[in-house]
């Protein structure tokens, strides 16, 4: 039955690939979604009987893509159709790797439309490449089931309406629209590893960026952004306590950190060139993930490098961290005046972030009845729970 588990687990990465082989050859969405769900329904009911096939991936596409042949038969869809659905791709002939390929990166690239709003964006990510159900992005987005549901359905109503061209775009096409997709990744990842996100979409997020890594090698951000989140993830099992309360990076265990997943990471940089925001990023978090501890961390390389980000990629939160890196590496009074610079628009008041950065920055500089104070602020104003008792317990050890 492990077998069995490991095997149905393994396919899930074939369910893009087959979703994305049907959606090309019928241009129907629901249908190759129906059929590849329908094709792992099978899996679960018939391989713990009759055993794993030798090729669980291509046992899966036919089975989905046979399940289309018996719907448009019965719709008495054109024969050309027919024929092109029956000659999907077979896993044993050559020369076909490319076109699946292709049809990946046409779905990312169709589902992270820009004429789509950056919700449906992430919402049809989600359901079409990652499989996720339905109920559970409703969760993420805090809405109902049915809510979530017409939204996604709205969303492949706006791509058919609008003829929305199921490709990827190449030269200028590409690179404006790339940034867009790597940014669906990106909120998708946060989404899982907040403090009250939900783990698997950080996992997604991850064998999403490496799906596109795969596929897109010579663009220096998809592998950065890769790294980016191995780096973040190695920190998941040392981030809370039994009790699930968050842990602040200078008492983690770093023993517990995931040392695989970053020297996967580390090996990805020393190949990358450094060409934008992600790459940055993520070797902010090589520093940090390759220190022993808290006070050894190259802090002035950090600072340089989001010296560097401000310049590329400016943002209140791009210059609040800008405040803490060089707090550390310079001194509280140095990032305490960064970060008043940062605040001067208003952008970052009643930022719960912004309020505990100026509560730790003030506790360092020796004044820890203020310092206490801005803590519980911080907390008033946190979005969750979890960061909330957080704040609330450094204002207390602060009070001791």
């Amino acid at each position: 039955m492990t077998d069995v588990a490991a095997a149905v687990s393994a396919g899930w990465d074939s369910y893009a690939r087959i979703v994305a082989s049907l959606i090309r050859v019928t241009g129907d969405w629901t249908l190759a979604e129906d059929c590849a769900q329908e094709a792992m329904a099978a899996a679960l009911e018939r391989w713990p009987r009759d055993g794993v096939p030798g090729n669980p991936g291509g046992w899966l596409q036919t089975v989905a893509r046979n399940r289309a042949i018996d719907v448009l038969r019965r719709a008495a869809v054109e024969k050309t159709k027919l024929q092109e659905v029956a000659m999907l791709w077979d896993p044993g002939s050559p020369g076909t790797p490319g076109e699946i390929a292709d049809d990946r990166l046409r779905l990312i690239f169709t589902c992270c439309h820009p004429a789509l709003s950056l919700e449906a964006r992430v919402a049809l990510t989600l359901r079409t490449i990652a499989g996720v159900p339905t109920t559970d992005i409703a969760r993420a987005f805090l809405v109902t089931e049915s809510t979530m549901t017409r939204r996604i359905t709205r969303a492949k109503s706006k791509i058919a309406d609008a003829r929305i061209p199921y490709r990827v775009p190449t030269g200028k096409a590409l690179d404006d629209r790339l940034p867009g997709v790597l940014a669906v990744l990106y909120i998708l990842f946060t989404r899982g590893y907040d403090a009250d996100g939900e783990p698997a979409f950080a996992e997604e997020a991850i064998r999403l960026a490496r799906l596109l890594t795969s596929l897109m090698p010579a663009e220096p951000e998809v592998p950065s952004l890769l790294a980016l989140f191995l780096l973040q993830h190695s920190r998941r099992h040392a981030r809370r306590d039994a009790m699930g309360d968050l842990i602040t990076l200078e008492k983690q265990n770093r023993a517990r950190w995931d040392q695989e997943a970053i020297a996967e990471a580390v090996t990805i940089l020393m190949r990358t060139p450094v060409e934008g925001p992600y790459a940055i990023q993520a070797r902010i978090a090589a520093c940090h993930a390759t220190a022993l501890t808290l006070a050894t961390t190259d802090w002035p390389s950090i600072a340089l490098w989001y010296d560097k980000l401000a310049e590329i990629q400016p943002s209140p939160v791009v210059a609040l961290n800008r405040a803490v890196a060089h707090s550390y590496a310079f001194g509280p009074a140095a990032g305490l005046a960064l970060l008043a610079e940062a605040r001067s628009d208003g952008a970052l008041d009643n930022y719960a972030a912004a309020i505990a950065v100026e509560a730790d920055l003030t506790a360092r500089s020796g004044d820890l009845p203020r310092a206490a104070a801005l803590f519980r602020t911080a907390a008033a104003a946190a979005p969750s729970d979890v960061e909330r008792r957080a704040l609330l317990t450094r204002a207390s050890d602060l009070d001791r």
